[in-house]
């Protein structure tokens, strides 16, 4: 294995190994250090394996509301054990996968811990505490982050436990406590739930997924509570004792204190960045509250050191680090990549009803001085939402009155996820709201609710 590279990337998560394999495309010698598995936590901890957990519930659920579709089935259990395997299966398969494209691309997997040293050099620490030293003339680093934990309730990772453990528990709890509300709490909120699991929700700010449009926060919070959930808004956990069989959980509320009883407190409040121990001081990297300080380009305070990913300002979503990833090693080959522009980031909340959008909320918009138009659509009066028996949920589209230009997209329903690129797309190409409505959608489609909403917007919508 070759000592000296062009690049040396720390850190393999999908900020990680896309830039590695960018890097080696535009002709680049490179090296990635990880001293987990390839992949970092969104494959095998995070994105990957909790979508196969929640398709798992989603086909559970099918079942049990196979009647519905003229299907009699009887007797359907859900097996806790099963599921866990099938997601881990799933991110064992995805990990040999970034195996096999790291050979494709010649690129040197470098196990061990990796840390900056003086002269552009990576010093990386195998398993067995042996180290080695590796050189190179760029260095990105990509760390990622890891569940944050808060003071009054520090993670064990047995009765209080982050992600990484809610996906791997050995025994279906019977009551848990989530605290945040943000996709991860509310993913694993519905998993749980519809597999059984008596879940109750707390969130500090005033509406779940507090980060959405309040017409799909309020939509959600509906729809969860419809299906058996307690839900406590503007509440915050203040101590969570752990000395008996489960947990009990005192809250604080608007109304006074509240004690809840569970077997397991799932904390899903935040990520916190891995910056500790990669050697930033050494060098002199800048930071700032917990992330690395970049350029436009990802570019640090010390010549020759870059930062993507969720150690740096902006979302902390995979496909933000994999896009500042390509832009970071295109600029260090030479060419001219456009910045990225983080008004324009697609963000998915794959519970059930799905969540997803990308833009201004309406509260946003108008807070910012636009004169708006704002359309609405149903999945209710969608043919093909009401023929697949999903007719929950809307598109909800914000425009700037003056010149047409598409300033947010908020969507909940089945499969909205893979619906918001249209809008991601348009917003890029700087599509008006009347060109949304002249594009011919097909029918029957999900799709067709984003041409309704428009047309909503403008006072010409059919269907409703």
């Amino acid at each position: 294995m070759a000592s000296q590279y062009d690049l040396i990337v720390i850190g393999s998560g999908p900020g990680g190994y896309v830039a590695a394999i960018r890097a080696s495309q535009l002709g680049l010698k490179v090296g990635v250090v990880e001293k987990s598995e390839l992949g970092g936590v969104c494959l095998n901890w995070g994105c990957i394996p909790t979508k196969a957990l929640l398709k798992s519930a989603q086909i559970f659920e099918y079942i049990q509301h196979a009647s519905d579709y003229g299907i009699s089935v009887k007797d359907a259990k859900a097996d806790f054990g099963g599921m866990v395997k099938r997601s881990r299966d799933v991110a064992a398969g995805m990990s040999k996968g970034i195996q096999f494209l790291f050979k494709k691309n010649k690129i040197d997997h470098i196990e061990g811990f990796g840390k900056l040293v003086r002269g552009k050099m990576v010093e990386v620490t195998d398993a067995s505490g042996k180290s080695t030293t590796y050189s190179a003339t760029h260095i990105i680093l990509a760390t990622g982050g890891r569940s944050r934990e808060l003071p009054a309730m520090p993670i064990d990772g047995k009765k209080i436990i982050g992600y990484r453990q809610a996906m791997t528990l050995e025994k279906q709890p019977r009551k848990m406590v989530i605290v945040g509300s943000g996709a991860i709490g509310v993913e694993f909120a519905y998993f749980y739930n519809s597999i059984g699991t008596e879940v109750t929700i707390v969130e500090f700010l005033p509406d779940l997924v507090p980060l959405e449009d309040e017409d799909v926060s309020k939509a959600l919070a509906r729809n969860f509570k419809k299906n058996g959930m307690k839900i406590m808004l503007e509440s915050e956990v203040t101590k969570v004792d752990t000395s008996g069989n489960g947990c009990k959980v005192t809250v604080k509320t608007k109304k006074g204190e509240e004690l809840l009883e569970c077997d397991v407190v799932l904390s899903a409040v935040g990520v916190s960045t891995n910056l500790e121990g990669i050697g930033l001081e050494t060098l002199g990297v800048r930071t700032d509250r917990g992330k690395v300080i970049v350029d436009d380009y990802y570019k640090t305070s010390v010549d020759g050191i870059y930062a993507i990913g969720d150690i740096v300002h902006g979302p902390a979503l995979a496909h933000v680090a994999s896009a500042e990833g390509i832009i970071c090693v295109e600029k260090i080959a030479g060419h001219h990549p456009e910045p990225l522009n983080y008004g324009n980031i697609p963000g998915c909340t794959y519970c059930s009803p799905e969540v997803a959008s990308v833009g201004l909320t309406e509260k946003a918009a108008k807070a910012a001085g636009y004169e708006i138009k704002v359309g609405k659509f149903p999945f209710t009066a969608s043919g093909k939402a009401k023929a697949a028996g999903a007719p929950d949920g809307f598109v909800k589209v914000i425009f700037d009155a003056k010149y047409g230009e598409w300033l947010g997209c908020h969507m909940i329903g089945a499969n909205v996820t893979e619906m918001i690129a249209e809008a991601v797309v348009a917003r890029k190409l700087e599509t008006t709201g009347h060109e949304i409505i002249k594009s011919v959608h097909p029918h029957p489609t999900m799709s067709e609710a984003i041409m309704e909403a428009a047309a909503d917007a403008y006072g010409e919508v059919i269907h409703l």
